[in-house]
């Protein structure tokens, strides 16, 4: 669809992020760069942890590195955007900056509800199977779902945003927005977005609602065996094993659930943008305190990490 003659093709997207924060501007900033610096610390921290210490080579926390390398980029591909325009009051973006930031924001977005589906099914494995954990979980398997989840949502993400790329923008340029979500970007398009409409639902569908209902599927079956468990304080540390990840999954899809499931409220048009926060920067800041606190073998490794540097730094 091209532009009719008495419109103009928009080349420039307007963000305007939150209106009226100018006696907040600078608190708002401050505590954004203070959270970013510690998402970006906390998850390279992870990613670091387990490529040098040989006791975190084992799949959940191969799993985990994934998982940290998703939320450091997530973070990154849009907090210094919406730094910006805190400082700015208003960002300028091409249409094909626009678009591409939103591709990879959906693309380590998606991968996080794959990676936390194969994570559950590594708990499964452990719990229910233990004896055949190893066999079950080898290396090459570990390759093959930590590389599987990104290459699956990359070539789903591909595919939807080589239509995406096609759209026309032949009227108002601003999007009310920290970013480029795809629910703005489509109202602002004056091209035939039902065909990308349906790809993103069934995008939705099978990343979210089905990795969802097999995460559900796999802790049930997990808890049945954990039950059958005779001894209470072997059942505990089945236990524990479980809920650093299910940790995790609670605070990756209430953050999901509250942004694009929960009605938005037609009083404050800031509300949906505020909640946003919550799945870019509260997530990928939480996935590395819950593992530090939850899980023996970080805290280990981390303490053993420091006091190498503060032996080195003494001498």
């Amino acid at each position: 669809m091209m532009c009719q003659d008495n419109q103009t093709k928009v080349l420039e997207i307007h963000l305007l992020g939150v209106q009226g924060l100018d006696n907040f501007k600078p608190l708002f900033f401050a505590i954004l760069l203070l959270l970013y610096i510690a998402i970006v610390t906390g998850n390279v921290s992870i990613i670091l942890l387990v490529s040098t210490n040989s006791n975190l080579k084992i799949p959940m926390f191969i799993f985990l590195q994934h998982l940290a390398f998703a939320d450091a980029l997530i973070a990154t591909c849009v907090i210094p955007i919406m730094a910006e325009i805190i400082i700015r009051t208003k960002k300028k973006m091409s249409v094909v900056g626009c678009i591409t930031q939103m591709y990879f924001y959906f693309n380590f977005g998606f991968v996080q509800c794959f990676l936390l589906a194969v994570m559950s099914y590594d708990r499964y494995v452990a719990i229910c199977n233990p004896l055949h954990y190893i066999l079950i979980m080898d290396r090459r398997i570990c390759f093959l779902l930590g590389y599987g989840c990104w290459t699956i949502t990359w070539s789903l993400c591909s595919i939807e945003f080589i239509l995406i790329f096609q759209f026309q923008f032949c009227g108002p340029s601003d999007i009310d927005y920290f970013f480029c979500d795809l629910g703005p970007v489509m109202q602002l398009s004056t091209s035939d977005t039902s065909i990308v409409q349906w790809l993103d639902f069934t995008y939705a569908v099978l990343s979210t609602f089905c990795a969802l209902a097999f995460i559900f599927g796999t802790y049930i079956y997990i808890f049945m065996i954990i039950l059958k468990i005779s001894s209470s304080t072997a059942r505990k540390k089945s236990f524990s094993t479980c809920s650093a990840h299910l940790t995790s999954v609670a605070a990756y899809y209430g953050s999901l659930i509250t942004i694009y499931v929960t009605p938005s409220n037609e009083l404050s048009p800031n509300v949906n943008k505020y909640s946003s926060l919550l799945y870019i920067v509260m997530t990928p800041l939480m996935n590395p305190i819950i593992y530090s606190l939850r899980n023996q073998e970080i805290r280990q490794a981390l303490h053993k990490k420091l006091r190498k540097i503060a032996v080195r730094s003494f001498r």
